[in-house]
């Protein structure tokens, strides 16, 4: 685990974003993906029935609907031990393999850091 007081702010603040979406929106995960220009864009699980994505694959697509041509750095807070297969891919398809992914436990506490690749 890290202290997520040790991280880089702006790593620091996509972890705070990230937690924020999942506690005010009551859903399983929160995620946050800072872009090649520092913007941040925050999502947290859909489950309709006609469409499910995980808070980071919302994330990186909001990231690419506004116009992100890459990724810095991504976060999902949930109570998975590490990010998803299909998480780690949508953040490689946008900001490349290596991308960093942190993952934080629903306190914030950052359990790793992977990359997307």
């Amino acid at each position: 685990m890290t202290d997520s007081s040790a991280l880089d702010p702006e790593d620091r603040k996509i972890v705070t974003l990230a937690r924020s979406a999942r506690a005010r929106n009551g859903v399983p995960e929160g995620a946050a993906v800072r872009d090649e220009t520092g913007r941040t864009y925050v999502a947290g699980t859909v489950a309709l029935d006609s469409l499910k994505l995980t808070a980071l694959q919302t994330a990186v697509a909001m990231a690419v609907a506004s116009g992100a041509k890459s990724l810095e750095a991504a976060a999902v807070v949930t109570e998975a031990e590490t990010a998803s297969d299909e998480d780690r891919a949508a953040v490689r398809d946008l900001g490349g393999a290596q991308t960093p992914v942190l993952v934080a436990a629903p306190d914030g506490t950052v359990r790793t850091t992977v990359t997307a690749g």
